[in-house]
């Protein structure tokens, strides 16, 4: 009898202890909660919540709170969340606001893949192209070419990138949500940032001589100038021996014949390759 009496007593001193725990978390949680801002509230709401990092903060919430808190007034800085994103915080913190409707999504200025570009070496270490690039900026001839080792595609938050069979990646535009994390992790920056509705692109990154370039990759840019002198209209500029296509230049309507003009055939149409 004195034994259950015992085991009666710690039963009971033990559930009084607990209950009295309890009540005591719960008095101090309800005086010690944290009320949220409402301000901040609605901004994360407008905000994508990938968290991917793109706008500096380490997430949606980080940046709505220096938003809030008017320690940043830059409320373009969330790429994933496009045009809307921006119209929803300048709304919410009364700026004006000029959006642009044309969205920017990634893209490889690269084509010189296995059989087209020449390699110095075969690399066997870990596969990462931040990894190939510490070894003499990685295994190809041209050191502004994709490596295809793919830093791109492990850090992309969203899976839009993906490799090619040869020995390439590409970037599928609509799953890219544009928050330029594969261009601030490729070694050589050869992925651009690119209109969603562009058309044509220079699928090339090098900047070496027109001599060099050849001898390195059979479809590398030679800076022949071939489509910004014969085609105006184009929107072809060509500096430090590259041709890039500035897009809000020039009408567009001489690209095919620019592309069809060009000797190692780097200008690619974008929605056939």
């Amino acid at each position: 009898m004195d034994q259950i009496l015992r085991i009666l007593a710690a039963f009971l001193s033990t559930s009084a202890f607990a209950a009295l725990l309890g009540f005591g978390l719960a008095a101090a949680s309800k005086r010690l909660k944290v009320e949220k801002d409402e301000t901040v509230e609605k901004l994360i709401g407008v905000l994508p919540g990938l968290n991917c990092g793109a706008c500096g903060y380490p997430g949606c919430e980080s940046y709505a709170e220096a938003l809030a808190a008017e320690e940043d007034t830059d409320i373009s800085k969330c790429s994933p969340g496009g045009p809307e994103a921006k119209t929803g915080l300048g709304e919410l913190l009364g700026l004006n606001v000029e959006v642009s409707g044309v969205r920017m999504v990634a893209r490889p200025a690269c084509a010189g893949g296995d059989g087209a570009a020449v390699r110095d070496f075969l690399y066997s270490g870990y596969s990462d192209c931040e990894a190939a690039y510490v070894h003499f900026q990685g295994d190809k001839g041209c050191k502004y070419g994709c490596l295809g080792l793919g830093s791109c595609v492990k850090s992309c938050p969203v899976d839009a990138i993906s490799y090619t069979d040869d020995g390439l990646v590409r970037v599928d535009p609509q799953t890219c949500i544009g928050c330029e994390i594969c261009v601030a992790v490729c070694p050589t920056g050869v992925m651009k940032m690119i209109p969603e509705n562009a058309d044509w692109f220079v699928a090339c990154s090098s900047k070496d001589k027109a001599k060099v370039t050849k001898s390195l990759c059979k479809v590398g840019c030679i800076g022949c100038r071939i489509c910004e002198r014969k085609f105006p209209d184009a929107g072809f500029v060509v500096a430090d021996n590259l041709s890039v296509l500035e897009y809000n230049e020039g009408t567009g309507e001489q690209r095919a014949e620019a592309a069809a003009a060009c000797p190692p055939k780097c200008i690619i149409k974008i929605k056939d390759d």
